[in-house]
């Protein structure tokens, strides 16, 4: 009887510290970005690099309860980053390599953006997984189609949402922060006359 009840005791620990060491999945992509004024878009056509490498890369970090969360956060964050370049530019394509020449020449590129992307999460719940505060920074080197640095940019996204809020989008704090993320990166580019 003994061996029995130790024998469960044993299965049930161990089913809770698998339960407990799994990452719950969640999308960060943003719930808004910013107009695209037409009139006023700069006459420039530019780059923004991703790899398939940094698309495929999963993220895990802290939700509540003392669970994770899990999303892309390359891929989740494309659209912040293409529509705050839409939102300043003509003319915008995606590109692997900052250093694909043949890609740059037959796109007619002039300016090259690339991001590099640092997430954060927590909550104040100590019963419910999903984030309540969410932080995405950007760091994003322009350069022009020789690889000179011609800026640096630092913006940074964040995101709150309260339990009553998330419904069917779990990772509703990740998303207001993506959508933050977008907009500030757009008023850094307009700050910046260098990039015109």
């Amino acid at each position: 009887m003994r061996k029995s009840s130790s024998l469960k005791l044993g299965l049930i620990s161990i089913c809770l510290m698998l339960l407990a060491g799994c990452a719950h999945p969640i999308s960060i992509n943003p719930t808004h970005t910013p107009d695209r004024p037409q009139s006023n878009l700069k006459p420039k056509k530019v780059a923004y690099v991703l790899s398939d490498t940094e698309r495929n890369t999963q993220v895990t970090t802290p939700g509540g309860g003392g669970d994770k969360v899990s999303y892309y956060a390359y891929k989740d964050s494309e659209k912040a980053i293409r529509d705050a370049l839409r939102a300043v530019y003509q003319d915008v394509v995606v590109i692997k390599s900052a250093t694909d020449s043949e890609a740059i020449r037959d796109n007619a590129v002039e300016l090259i953006y690339t991001p590099v992307i640092t997430t954060a999460s927590s909550s104040d719940s100590a019963f419910t997984w999903p984030p309540t505060f969410f932080r995405v920074e950007l760091s994003c080197n322009v350069t022009d189609t020789k690889g000179n640095l011609i800026k640096t940019l630092k913006v940074d996204g964040n995101g709150y949402a309260e339990f009553s809020e998330f419904k069917t989008n779990l990772g509703l704090a990740g998303s207001r922060a993506t959508s933050d993320l977008s907009e500030k990166l757009k008023k850094e580019i307009l700050n910046n006359p260098a990039l015109f």
